[in-house]
């Protein structure tokens, strides 16, 4: 089992930034990626961006490229996502989630999930 747990979340004013940590810990190794998932009242989940744990590589949704940037840091278990010129459009729950790093771009399927954090953005 692997725990997720996230924090950062907040409200702020479109045009600022926030900055979201998720720190694994149990059976890290069973993942090979972790990323980030957001729900938007009224919507479905959707995929916002992963990290693969060794290699680096990183994917981005297109509505957030260019402002949102993930990174890890494996010494302590943990991945951020810095989040500027946040928009209205960006308000939802955002949900850290690990698993394989295909099945979370391809199939928007992870094996652990976090409970999540508000990030609401007002004008």
């Amino acid at each position: 089992q692997v725990q997720l747990v996230e924090s950062g979340g907040g409200s702020v004013q479109a045009g600022d930034s926030l900055r979201l940590s998720c720190a694994a810990s149990g059976r890290t190794s069973s993942t090979n990626a972790m990323g980030w998932f957001r729900q938007a009242p009224g919507k479905e989940r959707e995929f916002v961006s992963v990290i693969h744990l060794s290699g680096g590589s990183k994917t981005y949704a297109d509505p957030v490229k260019g402002r949102f940037t993930i990174s890890r840091d494996n010494a302590k278990n943990t991945v951020y996502l810095q989040m500027i010129t946040l928009k209205p459009d960006d308000t939802a729950v955002y949900y850290c989630a690990a698993g394989s790093y295909s099945n979370i771009i391809n199939r928007q399927l992870a094996q652990y999930w976090g409970q999540g954090t508000q990030v609401t953005v007002s004008l």
